[in-house]
């Protein structure tokens, strides 16, 4: 029988697919010996086939397979599955057969090579789709919860699309856009990478400006020393574009954690700033002591006093997550000057609600003027409940 061939450019692509772009040789042929047998079954009808190619000279080969046994009503019924025990030892070195074997007879057809280079061409580009999509999800996977820096490619309802590399774009949402930057084509940004999925059209890929997450790196990267592991990061409260406030501590003593991610002259926090185009930033010392900690994170504000109210079962809002069974609300009231009181409020509550959302604590802001009347008209109703019931004993 004859040998049909794959042409030269297909022993080619196999080179340039391993080669150029990873995708080892015998992953291909697996899925071409594949795709060949169902060309051959659905060309000629035999059930059982096997198709070898070799990679070298691009040889194909088809063989018929076949069980051997001694039922001759099997043979009779489906001789493309079964063949006798006398006609395999009929063939050449057939004396070692026995009940049970596998015979495989080559049934190459001599018109075969024009159908295995159209199905080779068919299934080496779908291999390749299926592989090159597999490395750059492989690749991005890796990059998930990371920044990247990209190149802004086009806009539309949905999403802000970043030019990423190797063809692949990331999509930022409404709510991961900064509210304060306006994108162009070619603007490079770094984006921080919140999710890598996969996808049959190819991995998907979803990237942050907003994400907390991503002041979190910007700080790693700029501060050896959280890099490192000496100052730590507690907590971040962020609302992008506008301010946010990080808490953050040392393992070392000797190590001032808000210090050195100030920087000298503010020069590391001040590249983080420029990074995110004038978000303002509060670094604040996390300590363990909680009332310490809310006077630290409402600064610049001065605190006089944080009073901590009783804990009670947390209630859920349109903005909370879901409640667990046993999570408590945590609260306090704060004491500021009376001068201090709109700036520990800030503007819009925007300075009590990231102090809230850094320390975990429902923040109520009083000014010592009125947590005074409070305590005087406290008094009072304590003296006349007390008169009620003198006059009534």
């Amino acid at each position: 029988m004859s040998k049909p061939k794959i042409n030269t450019e297909m022993i080619g692509a196999l080179d340039y697919l391993e080669k150029e772009k990873g995708i080892k040789k015998e992953i291909v042929i697996e899925a071409l010996e594949q795709a060949l047998e169902s060309a051959y079954k659905q060309n000629y009808g035999d059930k059982n086939v096997e198709v070898e190619f070799n990679s070298l000279t691009g040889n194909i080969k088809v063989y018929a397979v076949k069980t051997i046994t001694d039922d001759e009503e099997a043979v009779e019924a489906d001789s493309n599955e079964f063949m006798s025990l006398a006609d395999a030892r009929k063939l050449p070195h057939g004396q070692g057969y026995d009940i049970g074997d596998e015979i495989r007879e080559e049934v190459t057809p001599r018109d075969f090579g024009r159908i295995a280079a159209q199905t080779a061409k068919q299934v080496v580009m779908q291999r390749l789709r299926e592989e090159e999509r597999k490395i750059i999800y492989d690749k991005y996977k890796t990059y998930e919860n990371e920044i990247i820096t990209g190149e802004v490619s086009r806009e539309d309802k949905r999403f802000t699309y970043v030019d990423l590399g190797d063809g692949v774009e990331g999509a930022m949402g409404f709510r991961d856009k900064m509210p304060n930057e306006h994108y162009h084509v070619h603007d490079r940004i770094q984006v921080y990478v919140t999710k890598v999925n996969d996808d049959r059209r190819g991995p998907q890929i979803f990237v942050s400006r907003t994400a907390p997450e991503l002041l979190k790196r910007l700080f790693e990267r700029e501060v050896p020393e959280i890099k490192d592991g000496t100052v730590l990061i507690e907590n971040i409260a962020r609302e992008a574009g506008d301010r946010a406030k990080v808490a953050v501590y040392s393992n070392d003593p000797n190590v001032d954690p808000v210090g050195t991610c100030v920087g000298p002259r503010g020069s590391r926090v001040q590249a983080i700033v420029n990074e995110l185009d004038g978000e303002n930033m509060d670094i604040v010392e996390y300590v363990k002591d909680p009332a310490k900690f809310i006077a630290n994170a409402l600064n610049p504000a001065e605190v006089l006093d944080v009073i901590f109210d009783e804990e009670k079962p947390a209630a859920t809002t349109e903005d909370s997550e879901e409640v667990t069974e046993g999570q408590t609300e945590r609260s306090c009231t704060v004491v500021v000057p009376d001068s201090q009181l709109s700036l520990a409020i800030g503007k819009r509550g925007q300075n009590a609600r990231l102090a809230a959302r850094l320390t975990k604590y429902k923040i109520d802001i009083k000014s010592e003027s009125e947590m005074a009347e409070n305590d005087q008209e406290t008094e009072e109703v304590a003296d006349s409940e007390e008169n009620i019931e003198n006059n009534e004993e």
